[in-house]
């Protein structure tokens, strides 16, 4: 597991979404920022994602990210719940009808983690594999 404070600062990342639904792929290439925020931290992700045939666009999402104890939790940027990382091996589960959202994390080192999202429902059936390496 790792702590808020190994978190800050800017980490590189790839992330390779598969569509099963759609039968497309993507990819989102781009830096990821964690800096203090309130009693936490604020995750800025900025990139260019390219997904299927068509044309790349520059896309950006924000999280925050708080110590809860022992467990660090995520939020939405409005401050809604989103989930509570996981401890190794196991998964988090973010409940959003009709789709459900499954997250592994693995922590290969303090310069390195990923995320595997598995995203299923009537809606969506998708994978998303991402690699943080700090820059």
């Amino acid at each position: 597991m790792i702590g808020l404070d190994a978190l800050k600062g800017r980490w590189r990342l790839s992330r390779v979404i598969t569509d099963y639904r759609a039968d497309m792929t993507g990819r989102f290439e781009g830096e990821a920022m964690w800096r203090p925020f309130d009693d936490g931290l604020e995750q800025v992700e900025e990139g260019t994602l390219r997904y299927g045939a068509a044309a790349p666009m520059q896309a950006t999402r924000r999280y925050l990210w708080r110590s809860e104890g022992a467990d660090l939790a995520v939020f939405f940027d409005d401050g809604r719940p989103f989930h509570t990382v996981p401890k190794a091996a196991e998964e988090a589960l973010h409940d959003c009808p009709p789709d459900t959202y499954r997250v592994r994390y693995t922590f290969a080192d303090k310069d390195q983690f990923s995320t595997l999202w598995r995203v299923t429902g009537p809606r969506k059936d998708m994978l998303l594999d991402t690699t943080f390496t700090r820059i």
